[in-house]
């Protein structure tokens, strides 16, 4: 076998550090990788980021077993300090960190449909982004009632105990819930490569199911447990396909929107329950966002009234606004209506599985079903132990005075116990067991009524035994076990479930009125839209000073625009966002409106309609591409495309080719040359440089282009030309007309 070649160790001179020579060990990154990496990694996924088939991250874990030893199942609430101090003993990590793990769990915070710590104080609101929890000092906590389940049986050798982190005492490697609480409580994490997430499902319904599939598994999931329950409420919008995709591979994705009531009284819309994903803060921000940007036109003001009660937003409404409609375009445009992205990661016996509901459910059953074994075993031990001592007992009911005998005439206390063993033919444990009886208990009676306990225990030992070689009595045992918490937990379910083709969604160009208007956008980047009455009634357009007229053209209402900047960046925008206008008025500051970058500023502003037809861009060193309009047209609702065009060049002109046509274009010598658009070959990437137009002599530039129709040339043949680049020729007089070409025509 060839030796392994040792890496080249290579020593570098530090200049600035004199006398010293550093050494760098060379090695490939593979390596690199698999010795830091990697152990990083696994330390990440099964120490720390991923759930484990009972439910809980380490933290957890280690949290309510440090709160189960300080006897807070059934004792008085303590400080919360008290408990993160006690749980540093098993987790190594700061106070804060522990803090936090014990709120997410906590009544108070209502991150989890079944929490853990009943707590007391202000632990804040998942629902609130800014409402900050109390210092561990000031609130006062202890395990509700449902952690008798999660640690049922634990002293019964039900799970596996490991050393803590500097081995001063031991901790559960699991906690033996006797409930799929995997499923109850909402996880996520992000590790090293891979995250988890996974969704709460109401304990009752879950209950039910595993109860269903533990009788039949074939049992159909979706009639037991219909979909996810979240803490904070809302409405599923709910799609069989996507839940039956997320039930059978643990990916998919929950639709979820916020309720709300209208009180005609006061024009209010009242939200008092919003999706899990997302906080009333982010609610407000992102509607205050909407009517700034003039996309919301209905609300007059909206406030936060959230108070002991729960959560509560007030929109006030202009009069006249529909609710109805009003709350359709909010759940379209903020995160009143939000998805919950399913990733159902789980750690069974240390390794990382993505799995559906089904599957999470067997595998629980069976580490269930192993819990339970574990722990008639030990029943059965102990009842065998004490049937062990009550034989030799019985032994000593044949002749009670000769025990006593053996006992009075033996010298030494150390050879009681073998006297024991040689007078009654019975070994160290049950000689023990007799030698430390209270000379009390020597009497008939009291050996009798202890001898008469053999057959009963007899009895257990064979019912114990067969429970554990059939498979059927341990499924009975967890069913009665999951009937049990289903009546002594009832929990209504706080999410409701709408069917999708109930809802009706918001339909922008519905909801928007259409009518005719005109669009102006000047050289500074000031964009108007007026009406045909307005126009019809107003006189000179009014501009900056030094600011004129770019482009105008005529459009209506529901139209979109697209906006060509100097940064070769695409703004997509509705004519509709924008409020009507006045000539009188300087219009809107696109880019201020836009929220573009700073120093940016507009180039072109184009009416793409169906998306059909092409750009012509052309630039400063005279070359031009044609690229198809389409490649500008978004799916999603993005508002930003960067890399609309190269930036190699300046842009000089851009045109909106719907039909073949004649093309000018002049250079800053005063040439122009005229060509068909059908010289130019449509791109099929936006960043293209093009292909020469025009020949430009040194340090000239191409200035401006225009469709021929819009421009004053009279002698045609004089500039036209029939392939590209050419050099054009010198403009004569008449051709220049009194009007500037402008940089885009429609």
């Amino acid at each position: 076998m060839a030796k392994k070649k040792e890496p080249e160790k290579k020593k570098y001179d530090n200049p600035d550090v004199v006398g010293l020579r550093a050494e760098v060990l060379e090695q490939p990154i593979t390596e690199t990788l698999e010795q830091n990496f990697m152990p990083y990694a696994m330390s990440v996924i099964v120490s720390r980021a991923i759930p484990e088939i009972d439910g809980f991250k380490p933290s957890h874990r280690k949290l309510l077993y440090t709160m189960f030893k300080m006897g807070l199942l059934s004792g008085a609430r303590t400080k919360s300090a008290n408990i993160v101090g006690q749980t540093m003993k098993l987790n190594p990590h700061g106070d804060a960190a522990i803090y936090e793990t014990m709120v997410r769990l906590s009544t108070g915070y209502q991150a989890l449909l079944t929490p853990f710590v009943d707590s007391k104080g202000n632990f804040g609101k998942v629902y609130s982004r800014d409402m900050s929890y109390a210092a561990s000092r000031y609130t006062e906590a202890k395990l509700s009632a449902v952690c008798a389940e999660l640690f049922r049986d634990i002293d019964k050798d039900t799970v596996d105990f490991v050393d803590n982190y500097d081995g001063s005492m031991q901790e559960p490697s699991l906690l033996p819930t006797a409930f799929p609480n995997v499923l109850v409580s909402s996880n996520t994490g992000i590790a090293a490569g891979m995250a988890s997430a996974i969704c709460g499902f109401n304990l009752n319904e879950v209950c039910d199911t595993a109860i269903a599939l533990l009788k039949d598994p074939e049992h159909d999931l979706l009639s037991t447990l219909p979909a996810p329950d979240f803490p904070t409420g809302g409405e599923i919008i709910y799609d069989r396909a996507e839940m039956e995709r997320i039930y059978q591979t643990g990916r998919g994705s929950v639709k979820l929107r916020a309720r709300w009531r209208y009180l005609p009284k006061e024009n209010i819309i009242e939200i008092y329950e919003i999706p899990y994903t997302t906080t009333s803060e982010a609610v407000i921000d992102k509607v205050a966002e909407l009517i700034k940007l003039g996309k919301i036109r209905e609300i007059n003001d909206m406030r936060d009234e959230t108070d002991l009660g729960g959560l509560r937003l007030a929109i006030d409404l202009k009069r006249g606004v529909d609710p109805e409609k009003l709350m359709q375009k909010l759940f379209k445009l903020t995160t009143l209506q939000d998805a919950f992205a399913c990733n159902f990661n789980i750690l069974v016996g240390g390794n990382p599985r993505v799995m559906g509901v089904g599957e999470i459910l067997e595998e629980w059953t069976a580490w269930r079903m192993d819990c339970v074994r574990r722990r008639v075993y030990h029943e059965l031990a102990k009842k065998k132990d004490k049937l062990h001592l009550l034989r030799g007992l019985e032994q000593i009911l044949l002749d009670i005075d000769k025990a006593i005998a053996i006992i009075r005439n033996t010298e030494l206390e150390s050879e009681v116990v073998p006297n024991l063993m040689m007078g009654f033919g019975i070994d160290q444990i049950q000689a023990e067991y007799v030698a430390e009886i209270k000379l009390r208990n020597i009497n008939r009676e009291y050996i009798l009524k202890r001898t008469a306990e053999i057959e009963e225990l007899e009895k257990d030992i064979e019912d114990l035994e067969n429970t554990l070689n059939n498979r059927r009595r341990l499924r009975a045992i967890i069913v009665d076990e999951l009937k049990q918490i289903n009546k002594k937990y009832v929990t209504p379910r706080k999410t409701g479930i709408v069917y999708s083709h109930e809802v009706q969604e918001f339909d922008e160009d519905e909801a928007v009125e259409d009518y005719p208007v005109t669009l102006f956008l000047s050289r500074e980047g000031y964009f108007k839209k007026i009406t045909a009455q307005s126009l019809r009634m107003s006189g000179e357009q009014k501009y900056k000073e030094g600011d004129a007229l770019q482009v105008s053209f005529e459009s209506s209402n529901r139209r979109e625009l697209l906006f060509l900047t100097d940064r070769q960046q695409m703004y997509k925008c509705r004519v509709s966002d924008f409020e009507d206008g006045k000539a009188s008025v300087l219009g809107t500051y696109l880019p201020t409106r836009l929220q573009m970058d700073e120093g940016e500023s507009v180039l072109a502003m184009i009416d793409p309609g169906d998306y059909r037809g092409h750009l012509l861009i052309f630039f400063e060193n005279g070359k031009a591409a044609r690229i198809e309009l389409s490649a500008y047209e978004t799916k999603t609702n993005r508002k930003k495309l960067v890399g609309a065009c190269s930036d190699k060049s300046p842009v000089r002109g851009v045109l909106l080719l719907k039909e073949e046509a004649d093309i000018a274009v002049e250079a800053s010598d005063g040439r122009c040359l005229v060509f068909h658009s059908s010289l130019l070959q449509p791109k099929t990437s936006r960043t293209t440089q093009g292909v020469g137009v025009m020949a430009l002599k040194a340090k000239k530039l191409l200035t401006r282009a225009a469709f021929l129709k819009d421009t004053p040339i009279r002698n045609l043949s004089r500039y036209r030309v029939r392939s590209i680049p050419a050099a054009g020729a010198l403009l004569k007089p008449e051709d220049r007309g009194e009007e500037q070409m402008t940089l885009m025509e429609d």
